[in-house]
């Protein structure tokens, strides 16, 4: 199986280690080296996350890493990693829950 990098996800990855970079650049490369580490991982194991919140495809997956979402879609013979965002938890409904 292998991991496909979508441009959007690049894109959204860039900015966010350029923004992560303002502060410390060691931490910036930090995050970058272990959510790849995290990625890489997900070819032993790509149903172990959950499935995502803002897709109804089962084979889309929402993976967590820091406070950062990473979506990615499981093919059969490959995982797409679409994008990543700032949210782990999607919207909530204010009618749910609500006495």
């Amino acid at each position: 199986m292998q991991i496909f990098r979508t441009r959007l996800y690049k894109t959204q990855l860039l900015k966010i280690l350029t923004h992560i970079a303002k502060d410390k650049v060691g931490a910036s490369e930090t995050f970058y080296t272990e959510l790849d580490k995290q990625i890489n991982n997900l070819i032993y194991s790509p149903f172990k996350c959950r499935q995502s919140f803002y897709s109804n495809d089962e084979n889309v997956r929402d993976m967590i890493f820091m406070k950062y979402t990473i979506q990615f879609k499981v093919y059969e013979k490959k995982i797409s990693i679409l994008k990543i965002f700032n949210k782990n938890k999607p919207k909530e409904d204010k009618n749910i829950g609500t006495p």
